[in-house]
């Protein structure tokens, strides 16, 4: 079922006799999609004012469509969403409102934050099928809640969104990538001196084939500063070489996983602790990729592989991204799973939408 309108939405939810598999474009078919699949077709850019760097577009718009319309204005997303369409073997179009959903939030939430950080405003539908704006409808039991931040890496299972708003920023003119020679589990005490010095930073991180990759962005003569900076800070670590006219291809690679890409294996995404990341990345064995901005380490294993039973002795946790693992995400604490259930009953009562996405 394919809805086109916020009415059309409201009325398939409140109409529905069972559970919804809600989708956008289907490129991050992450966890057990049970139900009646409920797509979300509501599209294009209701407002857009450059001048006041604010932008509103329907959720099921194509991120492609919203990046071009803005980038034909010198300006672009704060944090950098990723496309797991082809990583994930989900031939899609990245929507917007699955980017939210997601929190998709790509190398440069070092910088910029998440993508719930620059989320200023949400239309959705809730489970009895009620329109909700920026929490402006009054819900009994949940005066305090920042619902704009709430639908942000929700995975569908609060609301189903209609529109979201975003805060822009102007688009950097320049970036430069300081590449270190490094493997990767000797790469993170690089990284951590790179993102402790003064030099702004907006991506870390290690990728196959490359090494050691560390960006900075910004006006031409102030990033050919930074970089040679950091290329002094860094060189103790190893070989060190700045590169210009491949920066931006080193940096979608990273965001979108690239090397992984038609590869067989189980894919894992591991948020850990720095002092723990040498450790986890040899106790894994496998491939890797390092989104050290975000301390996250992507592994491809076997299939099949005890991904988490690896990883127990560590802090953070593991989500299975593609693979045969019964649970997608790591179950959560006791505290922190009593507190989604009393959202989850407050949002979506009936249990329909997406039930089972999240474990």
């Amino acid at each position: 079922m394919r809805v086109e309108s916020e009415a059309q939405l409201a009325e398939a939810v409140r109409d529905a006799g069972g559970a919804l598999a809600v989708r956008g474009g289907g490129t991050r078919p992450v966890g057990r999609c049970l139900g009646e699949p409920l797509e979300v077709g509501i599209t294009g850019i209701t407002l857009y004012e450059p001048g006041a760097l604010t932008l509103v577009v329907g959720a099921g718009t194509p991120l492609a469509e919203v990046e071009a319309a803005i980038a034909a204005e010198g300006q672009r997303l704060p944090f950098e969403p990723a496309n797991w369409g082809p990583v994930l073997g989900a031939p899609g179009v990245s929507t917007v409102g699955g980017v939210v959903a997601a929190n998709v939030s790509g190398p440069r939430r070092v910088q910029a934050g998440a993508c719930r950080d620059s989320l200023i405003g949400v239309r959705f539908v809730d489970g009895r099928g009620q329109v909700v704006k920026n929490g402006g409808r009054v819900m009994k039991n949940v005066t305090g809640y920042d619902l704009v931040k709430l639908m942000a890496g929700s995975w569908g299972t609060l609301g189903v969104m209609s529109e979201v708003a975003f805060k822009l920023l102007p688009a950097a003119p320049a970036q430069a990538t300081v590449v270190i020679d490094l493997p990767a589990g000797a790469a993170t005490v690089a990284l951590a001196a790179a993102l402790g010095s003064p030099f702004d930073v907006s991506g870390a991180g290690w990728v196959p084939d490359v090494g050691a990759v560390v960006r900075v962005e910004g006006l031409a003569e102030s990033v050919a500063y930074r970089a040679g900076e950091l290329r002094k800070l860094l060189e103790k670590f190893g070989p060190v070489r700045i590169e210009e006219e491949g920066s931006a291809a080193i940096w979608a690679s990273l965001r979108d996983l690239e090397p992984f890409v038609g590869k067989p294996g189980d894919l894992w995404r591991f948020s850990v602790k720095p002092s723990e990341a040498s450790e986890i990345v040899a106790r894994l064995g496998g491939e890797v990729l390092l989104d050290w901005g975000g301390g996250l380490i992507w592994a491809l294993l076997p299939e099949g592989a005890e991904a988490r039973a690896l990883a127990a002795p560590y802090s953070g946790h593991a989500t299975c991204m593609r693979g045969a693992a019964g649970v997608t995400f790591e179950p959560e604490p006791a505290p922190i799973a009593t507190l989604t259930t009393a959202l989850r009953a407050q949002f979506d009562p009936r249990g329909i939408l997406n039930p089972g996405r999240m474990g």
